[in-house]
């Protein structure tokens, strides 16, 4: 039986807010502790590029990853952004990277892992804003969702608004 508190509030629409690439600095790897393996992908630069806004990724940022013992990576990512014109934001998530057992080694091979087809793996994000600009304050306000992939030297993402 239904409860008849429960109303069809319409599926979920998105549209693209932006394109990212983060260029990582070599790991720092913390060692498998008592939740999991802790390491440190930590932000060089990077660029993203969308239909609102465009900018660049400042150094410094990072995802303080954490690798549990099933292979799933958790997420716990911020970073600095920097518009094209000047302005700073604050965006920060968490999400799950889920690889099959089938693509680990692949994926564990710097010279494969980018080759690897997206599709084949879970890597999801959540992202949300902060910023004291005028111009995007509209961003403090929005919930994203995103889809992970990695390309040479870096991770990249493609981050929706959820309307």
């Amino acid at each position: 039986m239904a409860d008849p508190r429960i109303k069809p509030v319409g599926d979920l629409a998105t549209r693209l807010l932006f394109d990212i690439v983060v260029d990582l600095d070599p790991r720092i790897n913390f060692g498998a502790g008592p939740i999991g393996q802790r390491v440190l992908f930590g932000a060089a630069k990077g660029s993203f590029e969308g239909p609102r806004l465009r900018g660049e990724v400042l150094r410094g940022g990072g995802d303080w990853a954490l690798f549990r013992a099933d292979g799933t990576m958790t997420l716990d990512v911020r970073l600095s952004l920097r518009t094209h014109d000047g302005e700073l934001i604050y965006m920060t998530y968490g999400g799950r990277w889920v690889t099959p057992q089938a693509l680990r080694a692949e994926m564990a091979d710097p010279a494969q892992r980018t080759k690897v087809d997206p599709a084949g793996y879970y890597f999801r994000t959540n992202p949300l804003f902060e910023t004291g600009s005028q111009t995007y304050a509209w961003l403090n306000d929005i919930v994203c969702v995103g889809k992970g992939y990695l390309v040479e030297g870096a991770v990249a993402y493609k981050i929706f608004e959820v309307l």
